[in-house]
């Protein structure tokens, strides 16, 4: 059985092309740089939080200002805006999760 890898990416590109299952967002430059000078804000802020002695608070700033960063990167560049509903409470579930894990994980340090 001898395929042609011609033949084989011709048939696959056909199929691709008649499913139309994928939809074409196109967001603009701006909002992309936006996005960049957010994050770049952000990191400037979380550095030098770790400037300033807030004790215990320190920590929980620098969770929250890396959630923010994330959910920007999340939503803007992996184009989990666009995407059906069941993706975004998926993340969310999961991120909820990471949250309460990480809290109890403070307060048993906290409470030692």
């Amino acid at each position: 059985m001898d395929f042609s890898l011609s033949l084989i990416l011709s048939y696959y590109m056909k199929t691709m092309e008649s499913t139309g299952n994928e939809k074409v967002h196109i967001i603009p430059y701006r909002t992309f740089l936006y996005v960049l000078a957010g994050l770049i804000v952000l990191t400037l802020t979380s550095v030098t939080l770790t400037q300033i002695s807030l004790g215990t608070i320190t920590v929980a700033m620098a969770l929250l200002i890396a959630a923010i960063k994330s959910f920007f990167v999340l939503r803007i560049f992996m184009h989990l805006k666009f995407e059906k509903r069941m993706f975004s409470i998926g993340v969310t579930a999961v991120a909820l999760l990471i949250s309460v894990v990480i809290i109890i994980t403070l307060l048993d340090y906290l409470y030692r």
